[in-house]
């Protein structure tokens, strides 16, 4: 499949029954409202909403958080989830919706339409974990704060469930990583794989002391540098962790890979842009600390001293559901508040 982030119109269904997949941050309170108005439009159109067990629950049981939100065990600074609004399908039911309950796992989306996502980038990573093995399509509605993966804000809900409902959406291919974390001093283990819409992030394990590293590109020694870490991102992933991390934002339909060193003590740790066909690595010193590779903040696979991380670009994208025609440069003024204060533009 082609990665391109290039749009193409939605085609219709071959079948007369759609479902939606709808996964919510329960910590917001406009979530009630807004899952309200997505049931009205679905009942009124005879489409099936499709609900997240760990969405519906007052108080999460521990399996179920650590599958919403397998970021919140194990690493220290650890967010807690405190006010929660669930999701309640019988009131849903009430509006006149079908409802079906279904576990967060990787067949959740199977015969889904769309993935639905509310709630902020956090949320749209966790829906799109859903998403990516089903080939589903994805669209963010923000009911956080900057909210740079959505598509449209809550209070446009009914415009936008108007559109998905009539089929006037189109589709993008965001390209994500294969990352595979190789162990030489375990040959016989089987290596452990992942993949990112983001970013991976190599990290120290602890927050004492600083992680000794080497990068690599297509096979060549680049530089050699102690750090908190280092992030591979997508052109998608350049507006978060690794813009954070000193990175150059990138126009998310450009095939690159951006490698980002975070707090770096090196006179050469710049990031760098590299072919899309690039094979990334990153070798933790054997004689240094182990590390923690962190793809979306979502999935964790350990990294011990002396093992290499391996990124290159997957043969699978997230599909990425395009109501508007908003240019990227306009997202970002208006999701990171830029001063624009003095454009004229061109003159005729």
């Amino acid at each position: 499949m082609d990665n391109a982030s290039v749009a193409e119109a939605r085609p219709a269904s071959g079948t007369d029954h759609r479902e939606f997949l709808v996964v919510a941050h329960t910590g917001r309170e406009v979530v009630t409202e807004t899952i309200a108005s997505i049931a009205r439009h679905c009942a009124e159109a005879g489409v099936t909403l499709r609900v997240v067990d760990h969405d519906i629950q007052p108080d999460p049981d521990p399996e179920s958080e650590a599958r919403a939100y397998p970021q919140s065990a194990g690493l220290p600074g650890a967010p807690v989830r405190q006010t929660r609004n669930p999701v309640d399908p019988d009131q849903l039911r009430r509006i006149g919706v079908d409802v079906e309950v279904t576990e967060g796992d990787a067949e959740s989306a199977e015969g889904c339409e769309i993935v639905i996502v509310l709630g902020g980038d956090g949320t749209f990573l966790r829906a799109a974990e859903l998403a990516y093995p089903a080939g589903v399509p994805v669209l963010g509605i923000n009911l956080g704060h900057i909210g740079f993966l959505a598509e449209a804000e809550a209070h446009r809900v009914d415009e936008v469930m108007s559109q998905l409902i009539d089929r006037d959406y189109r589709i993008e291919h965001r390209m994500t990583l294969d990352v595979t974390v190789i162990d030489p001093a375990r040959p016989e283990r089987e290596q452990l794989r992942s993949w990112a819409l983001n970013e991976v992030a190599i990290l120290n394990r602890t927050n004492t002391g600083v992680l000794e590293l080497v990068t690599e590109v297509d096979g060549r020694p680049v530089s050699a540098f102690g750090a908190d870490g280092v992030l591979v991102s997508t052109p998608t992933g350049s507006t978060a962790y690794a813009f954070s991390a000193g990175g150059p934002v990138m126009w998310p339909d450009l095939e690159a890979i951006l490698v980002v060193p975070s707090n770096a003590h090196a006179l050469f740790a710049r990031p760098m842009v590299t072919s899309p066909r690039s094979r990334i690595a990153v070798e933790v010193d054997k004689l240094g600390r182990a590390a923690v590779a962190l793809c979306d903040g979502r999935r964790r696979l350990d990294v011990p001293a002396g093992a290499r991380v391996e990124v290159v670009r997957s043969d699978r994208s997230v599909q990425w559901v395009r109501i508007d025609s908003d240019p990227f440069a306009d997202r970002l003024v208006r999701k990171f508040d830029l001063p624009v204060t003095g454009w004229r533009g061109r003159q005729t």
